[in-house]
């Protein structure tokens, strides 16, 4: 009974004070939403009585603002730090007007501007030698006055997938081949830039609003290192609702890429395919351009799909093949079995995190990786609703240790 939690509460801070006692008096809902993909967002809505609010000094662009949200008396957990970036105010025909307050985090200033450049060290006799991905997601965040943070597994990937390419520019004399394992920022932004990078090492990028540097701290999350479950839901108890989608539209059994070997003048395939039987990833190289038919097997996809894509606008090297292929695959295979759902607000749901599902069935329950969710507080209490997906890492947990147990299922 002690554990019962029944008060939700809220605070804010602006340019890291507390809110003044009027203006907190004020809110009469909150809105923080964060997601693998973008930036978090708050939105706060005010009463506007007398059009008080309206050219506040405490709510003008940029200044910084920092939501905490929980149950009272227990601490509020910090779940964003950000800037104020906009204004909406409402003047109805009748009833109060309104000012809804938008803060964004500082992902947002990573998507103004494009940039053209390359990453490379220049090396006498050797030519120019990549940077590694590591240091290259490291400098790229540093610029937007963030701190990297890397996953001990994607980071240990990223630095021997760094040892391949250095080993290919070093050993080939084919030119192109050097210039195409490094970086390069084709008229990117660098949110835009550092995702492309993401995606081919396997990562997710979210900012971490915890602690005395939170807001400040762009993660790199390796999703395969991050396989436990940080929140338990069960149907007819804290899982309010939840509506999954099992599709294979726009689903895909494999991805192929061309690499051409100057040094022996031949065209060579490499293709990656999920066998949901095994649940194991199937690399293949073989001689020329294109895949036969039998080799896209109605196996290696989900329910008889035999769809292999072979992408022909990627310039790919032996050492960039496997990340190429990744990027699009994974991504793709990941969007099998998706839901949303909704609980009693709960902050330790947030994007990134695994959550367990029970006694939805045993091939819809199990682990999900929340991709977005949305923490709402107004006159109808704290709840909170996310978005989520079931990964392919997930396949190597059996069902009945994921939850996902026929006897789980609710009556």
């Amino acid at each position: 009974m002690a554990n019962l939690r029944f008060a939700p509460e809220f605070r804010v801070n602006i340019n890291d004070a507390p809110a003044p006692a009027a203006l907190r008096a004020s809110i009469s809902s909150v809105t923080c939403q964060s997601g693998l993909d973008g930036a978090d967002r708050v939105e706060l809505t005010l009463a506007n009585e007398g059009l008080r609010w309206l050219d506040d000094p405490l709510l003008a662009l940029d200044n910084k603002l920092t939501l905490l949200l929980g149950y009272a008396p227990d601490p509020l957990e910090q779940i964003f730090v950000g800037k104020i970036v906009a204004q909406e105010a409402n003047f109805p025909g009748g009833g109060m007007p309104t000012l809804t307050v938008v803060a964004q985090d500082r992902r947002k200033e990573m998507q103004t501007g494009n940039k053209v450049r390359w990453f490379a060290i220049p090396v006498p006799t050797l030519g120019n030698l990549p940077i590694p991905d590591l240091a290259v997601a490291s400098l790229v965040t540093l610029e937007n006055s963030l701190l990297p943070v890397f996953d001990p597994i994607g980071a240990t990937l990223s630095v021997l997938l760094a040892g391949v390419d250095v080993f290919v520019t070093l050993s080939s004399r084919d030119p192109d081949v050097k210039q195409k394992l490094i970086r390069k920022q084709h008229g990117e932004s660098d949110y835009d830039f550092l995702s492309r990078v993401a995606g081919e090492n396997g990562w997710e990028m979210l900012i971490d609003h915890s602690g005395a540097n939170g807001g400040f701290k762009l993660r790199f999350l390796s999703p395969e290192g991050n396989l436990s479950s940080d929140v338990t839901l069960k149907y007819g108890q804290s899982l309010i609702d939840f509506r999954p989608r099992l599709s294979n539209v726009g689903q895909i059994g494999g991805v192929a890429v061309s690499i051409w070997q100057p040094d022996i003048k031949t065209d060579f395939t490499v293709a990656a395919s999920w066998d949901w039987d095994r649940q194991a990833l199937d690399i293949s190289v073989s001689p020329g351009f294109g895949l036969p038919g039998s080799q896209a097997s109605a196996s290696a996809a989900p329910s008889g799909s035999s769809t292999t894509i072979t992408l022909v606008e990627e310039p790919a090297t032996l050492a960039t093949a496997a990340r190429i292929i990744l990027s699009k695959l994974i991504p793709q295979l990941n969007r099998r079995l998706t839901g949303s759902g909704s609980t009693i607000g709960d902050t330790r749901i947030r994007a990134g995190v695994v959550i367990r599902l029970e006694s939805v069935g045993q091939n819809l329950g199990g682990l999900y990786r929340v991709t977005s969710a949305t923490h709402s507080l107004d006159s109808s209490g704290f709840r909170t609703s996310f978005e989520a997906r079931k990964e392919i890492w997930f396949g190597s947990i059996p069902l009945h240790a994921q939850g996902a147990d026929l006897i789980n299922l609710h009556v």
